[in-house]
């Protein structure tokens, strides 16, 4: 019975590893294209991906299309929790992630990400009124981020500092007050609505969303504090050779001078990555 049993287990394991490299043999670039649509998973959050009234606009937005376009597939955008990203990739619900993820050795390891094409840093954001008092003492401060973020990672430590970093976050922030929030938005609303003293969200989000003119106008972005430098890119599943096809469309789009016209047309010219050909 135990030789039966052992020979059961040898053929299921043996049937796993063939599996598993046909798996890897195949083409995530012609299942993309054989669907004639690339679904990518994102948050709201502007510049990159939000609502103008009906319409969906936003930096990664627009040059999601203008690849899709060049590469001859259709664009489907579908809200993800951010957490479970990956989940959502490897599970084959999104093909893509593109929504300013930054880039970082955990995730490299985990996806295929493409070459860096914006800038970011990590920003505080406090109601006007309180933040020199708050960065005085952080200490019993409550503290959000997006969860599965870059400022999450920053503030435990997973995302651990490199020589662009003046200001540990996690050294900044020990007596503080840390809750996780689903998104960079939330977060927001949370320190708007004094529920939470400070949120720790991409410059990127906060430079557009916060200050005169917006929805938190009576808000603060401060990058005194240098948490260190990321670049944003956009993942695939591990091994995807999409992720070639969407490198050479954007050296494409920025060679014709597309890439340069969207982050003009959202104030993110200063972010954008020079691509050396």
């Amino acid at each position: 019975m135990k030789k039966i049993m052992s020979m059961v287990l040898a053929v299921i394991l043996l049937t796993g590893i063939f599996a598993g490299a046909a798996l890897a043999d195949e083409s995530d670039w012609d299942y993309i294209q054989g669907k004639g649509k690339m679904i990518i998973g994102m948050t709201l959050f502007a510049p990159m991906n939000y609502y103008e009234g009906d319409e969906f606009v936003g930096f990664d937005t627009e040059l999601a299309k203008a690849v899709g376009e060049k590469l001859g597939v259709e664009i489907e955008f579908i809200e993800i929790n951010w957490d479970s990203k990956e989940i959502e990739l490897n599970s084959k619900n999104i093909d893509c992630i593109w929504n300013g993820m930054c880039i970082t050795e955990e995730r490299k390891e985990n996806m295929s990400i493409s070459n860096p094409y914006l800038y970011n840093t990590q920003a505080i954001v406090a109601k006007t009124d309180k933040i020199d008092a708050l960065l005085a003492n952080i200490a019993g401060t409550y503290v959000v981020a997006e969860q599965g973020s870059t400022g999450e990672g920053k503030l435990q430590g997973t995302i651990p500092d490199d020589d662009t970093v003046e200001v540990s976050a996690k050294e900044f922030f020990a007596e503080a007050n840390y809750t996780a929030v689903d998104s960079m938005a939330k977060a927001l609303m949370e320190v708007k609505s004094g529920t939470a003293d400070i949120a720790l969200v991409d410059s990127v989000c906060a430079l557009a969303m916060v200050g005169e003119g917006t929805d938190y106008d009576d808000m603060t972005v401060n990058l005194d504090n240098n948490f260190g430098l990321q670049e944003y890119g956009i993942a695939f599943r591990k091994g995807s050779d999409a992720t070639e096809k969407l490198n050479e469309a954007i050296a494409e789009l920025t060679k014709d001078g597309t890439v340069a016209e969207i982050a003009a047309k959202y104030g993110l010219t200063d972010m954008l990555v020079t691509i050396e050909e």
